[in-house]
């Protein structure tokens, strides 16, 4: 189980680490283990969509027990898989890297975490820093 206070944590810390990372303006979305939002926030300067968009990459993750890299690799190998499953949650799912498992200290997954604003693998690599941060394990 995720608590507010830790989805905070992992919010500032990862924004934190984008700006350190010169990245663009970003958007990061925390989903507790059944998909519901528990923090978000988009940055001054991130374009409009961007709630969507990292929520897409964390609902993708946290219901596919898939981390977005994995997500994108079988959509380029299983273009149909993707589909059907996109299709299940009502097109709710972004399969791309950004989207990050969020493990407790067992391996557990208890939610995940959805980044936007710069390129996918910047974003889930403030997304990583951002967990750590909050002493949690993230899998992208």
């Amino acid at each position: 189980m995720i608590k507010a206070k830790q989805a905070r944590r992992i919010v500032r810390a990862t924004r934190k680490a984008g700006r350190e990372m010169g990245l663009n303006p970003l958007a990061v979305v925390v989903l507790d283990a059944g998909g519901h939002p528990m923090a978000f926030e988009r940055e001054d300067g991130a374009s409009a969509g961007r709630f969507e968009i990292a929520a897409g990459k964390a609902f993708g993750a946290v219901m596919l027990g898939m981390a977005g890299k994995a997500q994108m690799a079988r959509a380029e190998q299983q273009a149909y898989f993707v589909n059907a499953m996109n299709g299940l949650f009502g097109g709710r799912f972004v399969p791309v890297p950004g989207g990050i498992l969020l493990k407790n200290a067992k391996g557990r997954v208890v939610g995940a975490v959805g980044v936007t604003g710069d390129t996918s693998d910047n974003d889930a690599a403030a997304g990583l820093a951002g967990i750590e941060a909050a002493g949690l394990t993230g899998e992208a």
